[in-house]
C-alpha cells in the first residue's frame, strides 16, 4: 500500500516492518523526543544491535548496522507498555521494556533491551510519550456530542486558539435542521446545537478530506467530509444570507490548507531529566533503504502464542528437533522450517 507524508495520518495508527526509507521520514508535524542507542529488539532481532527513536505518532526501532532491518509502531496501536525480564542476546537476563500493540485483527509484542548498563530511558520514554499521546486525542480523532462545551464556551486545548466564532449555523443532520454556533480553530472545526450543546462534533483538520458548497434540500450547503479513517462522515450547514455560507467555505479552506502543511497533532512532552544528548533527526541521516525485504518481521511476530495475549504460565516449552532445544511454542500454521526459509529468500 503506498504511503505518502500529506495528507491521511498513518504514521500513528499502524504496526508495519522492515519500512522502505521514504516510509520512516518524519512527516511534516511529526517530531522527535527521544533518541536511545543502542537498542536490542530482542523479540524479533535478537543480538542485533539498534536505535530507537520516539516520536509524537510512533517508535521506531531500526537495526544500526543495517537500517533496513526496521519497525514503525503507531502510539494509537499500543495497548500496554510494561518491564519485563528477558534473556538479551547481548546482554543476558536483563530488565526490557514490553510492549503489547493491536493493529487490525493482530497483536503484537515487541520486547526492547536497552544494551547501556542500568539505563531504562528506552522505558520512562516511551510510557511518557504515549501517555501524553492518549492524552491528546481530540487534536487527532473526530468526537461526535462529546464533553467539549462548557457554559456555551468551548473547552480550549492548550495549543489552540479561535479563529471564529459564527453564530445561526444550522446543522442539516435532521429532518428540520438544528440551530447552533461553529466555532472555528487552528486544529479544528466544532459545531454545537444551541438548544442542547451535547448534541456538538469536532472535526480535527487532519481528519477532514474536503470543504465544499453544494446544493441540498435545503438550499445551499456547507458540506464538510470527513476521510474514511474517521468514519466517512458527511456533515451539512446552512448560513443565511448565502454569501455568508461561501465566505466561510473560503476561511476553512484555507485554515485547512495551512494546517495540512504545518499541522498540530497535540502531543507536548516536558522532561524532568533531559537526555544526555538533545535529540536529532537520525532518519534523515540514514542511507536509503530501498524496497522491503520481505515478511519475515510480521510472521516471527505473529507466530509467538505470547503475541496472542495469553498468560505466560498458560505457555509451556516444547523440544524442537529442528533446533535440538526448549523454544516457546508456535501458533498453529507456523514452523521454523517456514520462517527461516522466508528469510533466506528475501535477504
Amino acid at each position: 500500500m503506498s504511503k505518502t507524508k500529506s495528507g491521511a495520518l498513518w504514521e500513528d495508527r499502524e504496526v508495519l516492518f522492515d519500512l522502505p526509507f521514504a516510509y520512516l521520514k518524519l512527516r511534516s508535524g511529526e517530531k522527535i523526543f527521544d533518541r536511545i542507542e543502542p537498542v536490542e529488539d530482542t523479540k524479533g532481532n535478537t543480538g542485533t544491535k539498534g536505535r530507537m527513536v520516539v516520536t509524537n505518532l510512533r517508535l521506531i526501532w531500526h537495526s544500526l548496522s543495517s537500517p533496513r532491518i526496521n519497525l514503525s509502531v503507531g502510539l494509537n496501536c499500543i495497548i500496554s507498555t510494561s518491564t519485563k525480564v528477558v534473556n538479551s542476546g547481548l546482554r543476558g537476563t536483563t530488565q526490557a521494556l514490553y510492549l503489547l500493540a493491536a493493529y487490525r485483527s493482530s497483536r503484537y509484542e515487541f520486547i526492547f533491551t536497552n544494551l547501556a548498563p542500568n539505563c531504562v530511558r528506552h522505558y520512562t520514554s516511551v510510557a511518557g510519550v504515549h501517555k501524553a499521546y492518549t492524552a491528546s486525542r481530540p487534536y487527532r480523532d473526530l468526537k461526535l456530542r462529546s464533553a467539549i462545551i462548557h457554559n456555551k464556551q468551548l473547552r480550549i486545548l492548550p495549543l489552540e486558539r479561535i479563529c471564529l466564532n459564527e453564530h445561526s449555523i444550522w446543522n442539516l443532520s435532521s429532518e428540520s435542521g438544528n440551530l447552533g454556533t461553529m466555532v472555528v480553530t487552528n486544529v479544528r472545526v466544532v459545531w454545537y446545537a444551541d438548544i442542547n450543546d451535547s448534541f456538538n462534533v469536532s472535526l480535527p483538520y487532519i481528519t477532514i478530506d474536503s470543504i465544499s458548497t453544494r446544493d441540498s434540500k435545503f438550499g445551499e450547503a456547507l458540506v464538510i467530509s470527513a476521510r474514511q479513517s474517521s468514519g466517512g462522515y458527511v456533515l451539512g450547514f446552512r448560513a443565511d444570507p448565502k454569501e455568508r455560507l461561501y465566505s466561510l467555505r473560503d476561511e476553512l479552506k484555507e485554515l485547512h490548507r495551512a494546517y495540512s502543511e504545518r499541522p498540530v497533532f497535540g502531543v507536548e512532552m516536558s522532561w524532568n531529566e533531559q537526555p544526555s544528548e538533545p535529540p536529532k533527526d537520525d532518519i534523515e541521516e540514514l542511507q536509503e533503504i530501498g524496497e522491503p525485504r520481505g515478511e519475515m518481521g510480521p510472521n516471527l511476530y505473529l507466530a509467538s502464542q505470547l503475541a496472542q495475549n495469553k498468560p505466560d504460565d498458560e505457555i509451556q516449552p516444547v523440544y524442537s528437533a529442528y533446533l535440538g532445544l526448549a523454544i516457546e511454542p508456535l501458533k498453529e500454521g507456523f514452523t521454523l522450517k517456514s520462517l527461516f526459509e522466508v528469510q533466506t529468500s528475501s535477504s
